[in-house]
């Protein structure tokens, strides 16, 4: 069946699942930073418990996907995600975790799962990021890509962590990470959200989380998309808090608790 080779190259392709637990209650679905790639979250798998089974988004232009042309925009990130889980997501619950870049994109999907599909996740996990209906998210979009120095893009990957500091003395490597980071944030600044005065679009409980030494994020925005709970916590570190063991730890356990306290 063409469909079916087609179907799993796409999801080869897309989906990394280093612990595959087909008995699994529930998926959880994690969308990386600009620039990342899945090595961290994919391997989350081992830590969230065996009722959890975890996707982790593969984006084009890295990886195994290297040679493919970076997303041009929001959108088409969105109908690849949507079109290659549709399966996946009918089939069983599932939750989304994203981290910066990845919580909008995260966001996005749960919002055409949701207006085409009637779809929503157990529960929505964001990391480092603004609610996508503040204005504190405008000035993102007046960025010209073009004008991001690399010295600066490379201090936010060397300050992020990440990303091994061998591979950022490469200079071929650290060209192309420099290169895919500015990509991402080309999609990102195609992301818009208007939400409507009457309209609530989710009903899931959401989970925003940032680090403490971080930028301030606006987050009370995201008290007002959902007619669930909003919860925030606070963690001990920068942008890249998530990679720190302690905060890994945190992270997974919550997450775990929250999708099995979901009532699958």
């Amino acid at each position: 069946c063409f469909f079916g080779f087609f179907f799993f190259v796409g999801m080869e392709k897309l989906i990394v699942c280093v612990h595959k637990r087909p008995n699994a209650l529930c998926r959880l679905i994690c969308f990386p930073w600009a620039g990342g790639g899945t090595s961290l979250l994919a391997h989350w798998g081992k830590r969230l418990s065996n009722s959890i089974e975890v996707f982790c988004v593969r984006y084009p232009g890295r990886e195994t996907r290297l040679n493919e042309p970076f997303a041009k925009d929001m959108t088409s990130m969105v109908t690849e995600v949507t079109s290659v889980l549709l399966k996946e997501l009918q089939e069983k619950p599932f939750a989304f975790f994203g981290h910066s870049f990845g919580s909008y994109l995260s966001f996005a999907v749960a919002l055409h799962l949701k207006e085409k599909y009637g779809l929503e996740p157990v529960h929505l996990f964001v990391s480092g990021a603004h609610a996508p209906n503040s204005e504190a998210i405008l000035p993102l979009k007046s960025i010209s890509v073009s004008d991001i120095k690399d010295e600066e893009v490379n201090e936010y990957l060397q300050t992020v962590g990440g990303t091994p500091p061998e591979l950022l003395h490469n200079e071929d490597i650290r060209k192309h990470l420099l290169f895919t980071f500015k990509e991402d944030v080309k999609v990102l600044q195609t992301f818009s959200f208007e939400k409507a005065e009457t309209d609530i679009p989710f009903s899931c409980d959401i989970t925003c989380f940032n680090g403490g030494d971080d930028k301030p994020f606006d987050l009370q925005g995201w008290q007002e998309l959902t007619s669930g709970d909003t919860s925030f916590y606070e963690l001990p570190g920068g942008h890249f808090y998530l990679l720190e063991p302690s905060n890994e730890i945190f992270l997974t356990k919550h997450i775990t608790r929250c999708i099995e306290n979901a009532g699958l």
